[in-house]
C-alpha cells in the first residue's frame, strides 16, 4: 500500500516550495540486516567459517610480517583494497554507538552487529599492540589505486604505516580510542573480559594520542592525503575520544578535559570541510563525519545534560541545538542544501555520508529531548519537536531505500531496482568460485570497463548517491557516486534500528 508524504520543504527566500511524491513501503528489518552484512563484505584477512557473503575469500594474510607485527584482519574502507584506520576506526565507532543506542532494536541482527564491531576492533587491537606505534594504514595507496584486481589476488605493496612518540598522529590515535572506548559498552552485557581489555587499550591509546600531539598529515604525508587527509585538525578527535572514554567510565577526568576542550574547537580560526575548504560561518556544530566530529561531541554529550534545566546554556547543548538548525529544511540558518527530490547534500565527495552520519544524530538527539520534553528552538518563530527530526531523519531513509525521484535504492540488494555497476574491485572482478586463475593489476581492467553489472552483489552496500539533480548515471568509473564505504553504512545502521522498532512514527 503507498501514501502521501512530503519529503521536504525548500525556503527559498520567501517562497516556499514543497515536492511530494509516493512513498512506496520501505521494509527496514530488511535494509538493517543488509546494512550489517555489507561490512563481511569489506573484510580483510582469514575469513571465519560464518562468513556468509562467501564469494569474498581469504585476502592480505600476510599483513604487517614483514616487520613482525601481525596486522591482519581489518576492513578495507570502501571500493579498493587499504586499511585505513582513521575511517575504519570511525566506522567502528558508529557501529559500536548504534548498538549502544539502539541495540535493543536490532533483535536477530544484535549478533551480527557485534561480529562486525569485533572484526574492527580485533584488528584494531592488534594496530595498537607495539608500546610506542600505533599503526594507521597498511598498504601503497598509489600502488593499490593504479591496479583492479579482487583483494584475494592482491601484489600491490602492503606497506604498514605507523605514527609514534617523533612522529605523531593524534587524530587517528584518539578515534581508535574512541572505537576502543565505544565497543567496550557495546560488549559490556556479553563478553567482560573482551571489553575490559577493550577499555584499557582505549585509556593508554589516547593518553598516547594527547600527551604525543601532532597531525598524521605532517608525519606521513603524500601516504595520507589526499586519501583521508584530516582538514579539520586532531583537537576534535581528542576531545572525541575523552567524551567515549567518559561514557564508558564516568570518570571526572575524562569529563573536566572535555569540558576544558570542547573551546577549542569553536576558537580555531579556520574549519575546513571533508575537501579541505573553509567553512563560511567559522564553526563546526554543523559537521559530523570520519574527519570532523564536533556534532556528534555536542549530541553525545547533551545526553548527561539535556535534562538539567541550568545546563541548557552549556556549549554541548546550545551548539546541539545549533546542529539541528543548520539541518532542518525550514530553519532560517540551515547550512545544507535539499535536492529537488528531498536528499540533503554538504560539500565533500560520496554525499550518502552526510545523509546517514546526520540522519543518525537526529535520531539520537531526538530520544534525548523526548526525554527531557524539550523542543529546538532555530528562530523566526521555528519551533523543532523530537518528532520533526525524526520525520526530516527519515526522510533521508526512504530516499536512500528508493523513494525519490528514479525510483531506485541506493543501497545494493534492497528493493527491485539498485546500482548494478558500483565502483568496487571485488564485486565487479569474477569470485575465486568462478575464475580460480590469478587476475593481475591490470588484468582486471576489461571487467572495470565493461557495461556488464557486477557479477557479485555487496549486499547491503550503500554507494555515494545521486547527484543534486538526483540523476544517477550508475557508472563505475563515476566513483564519487558509485562507491560504498565503511562509513556511509556504519551511521546507517543506527538509524534502520529505530525505524525497525518504530515503523509508523
Amino acid at each position: 500500500m503507498s501514501f502521501l508524504k512530503t519529503l521536504v520543504v525548500l525556503l527559498v527566500g520567501v517562497r516556499i516550495m514543497v515536492n511530494v511524491v509516493e512513498v512506496a513501503s520501505i521494509d527496514y528489518g530488511d535494509a538493517l540486516s543488509k546494512s550489517i552484512l555489507f561490512f563481511e563484505g569489506q573484510r580483510s584477512g582469514k575469513l571465519p567459517s560464518s562468513q556468509r557473503m562467501t564469494w569474498r575469500k581469504d585476502s592480505a594474510l600476510q599483513d604487517g610480517f614483514d616487520i613482525g607485527v601481525d596486522l591482519v584482519g581489518g576492513y578495507y574502507d570502501a571500493g579498493d583494497n587499504v586499511k585505513f584506520n582513521f575511517p575504519m576506526a570511525f566506522s567502528t565507532t558508529m557501529l559500536a554507538w548504534s548498538v549502544i543506542e539502539f541495540g535493543k532494536s536490532m533483535g536477530a541482527d544484535l549478533p551480527h552487529a557485534l561480529d562486525a564491531i569485533r572484526w574492527g576492533t580485533d584488528y584494531l587491537l592488534k594496530a595498537t599492540s607495539v608500546p610506542g606505534f600505533v599503526f594507521v594504514q597498511v598498504g601503497d595507496p598509489y600502488g593499490d589505486h593504479m591496479c583492479w584486481e579482487r583483494p584475494e589476488d592482491m601484489d600491490t605493496p602492503r606497506t604498514p604505516f605507523a605514527v609514534s612518540k617523533q612522529f605523531p598522529g593524534s587524530e587517528v590515535s584518539a578515534e581508535i580510542a574512541a572505537a576502543l572506548a565505544a565497543s567496550s559498552m557495546a560488549f559490556r552485557s556479553s563478553d567482560r573480559g573482551y571489553a575490559a581489555r577493550l577499555l584499557n587499550r582505549a585509556r593508554t591509546v589516547f593518553d598516547f594520542a594527547d600527551k604525543n600531539r601532532g597531525s598524521y598529515n605532517d608525519t606521513l604525508g603524500h601516504w595520507v592525503c589526499p586519501f583521508y587527509c584530516d582538514f579539520s585538525g586532531y583537537q576534535d578527535e581528542l576531545v572525541w575520544g575523552a567524551a567515549w572514554l567518559f561514557k564508558a567510565t564516568k570518570e571526572p577526568y575524562y569529563w573536566n578535559y572535555v569540558t576544558t576542550s570542547i573551546h577549542t574547537l569553536n576558537s580555531i580560526v579556520e574549519h575546513r570541510d571533508i575537501d579541505g575548504v573553509i567553512y563560511t560561518d567559522g564553526y563546526s556544530f554543523a559537521e559530523f563525519g570520519w574527519d570532523t566530529k564536533t556534532a556528534g561531541i555536542n549530541v553525545l554529550m547533551s545526553k548527561f545534560l539535556v535534562s538539567n534545566a541550568s545546563a541548557s546554556s552549556t556549549p554541548f547543548i546550545t551548539d546541539a541545538d545549533n546542529f539541528i538548525c543548520s539541518v532542518l529544511p525550514e530553519s532560517p540558518t540551515k547550512s545544507v542544501s535539499y535536492s529537488p527530490g528531498g536528499l540533503l547534500f554538504k560539500r565533500g565527495g560520496s554525499n550518502l555520508q552526510h545523509a546517514t552520519a546526520l540522519s543518525f544524530l537526529l535520531v539520537a538527539y531526538s530520544r534525548y529531548l523526548n526525554q527531557a520534553k524539550r523542543v529546538v528552538h532555530c528562530g523566526n518563530n521555528i519551533v523543532a519537536s523530537p518528532s520533526r527530526l525524526i520525520q526530516v531523519a527519515r526522510s533521508q531513509v526512504d530516499y536512500i531505500l528508493g523513494n525519490n525521484p528514479t525510483k531506485m535504492s541506493y543501497m545494493v540488494g534492497y528493493g527491485a531496482k539498485f546500482p548494478q555497476r558500483i565502483h568496487h574491485r571485488g564485486s565487479s572482478l569474477p569470485s575465486i568460485d568462478n575464475w580460480k586463475a590469478h587476475i593481475d593489476c591490470h588484468g582486471g581492467t576489461t571487467y572495470f570497463l565493461s557495461n556488464s553489472p557486477n557479477p557479485n552483489v555487496l549486499v547491503g552496500a550503500i554507494v555515494g548517491g545521486p547527484d543534486f539533480s538526483d540523476s544517477y548515471s550508475d557508472s563505475r568509473s563515476d566513483f564519487v557516486h558509485s562507491e560504498p564505504t565503511t562509513y556511509i553504512n556504519a551511521p546507517f545502521v543506527g538509524v534502520l534500528a529505530y525505524f525497525k522498532s518504530h515503523p509508523s512514527n
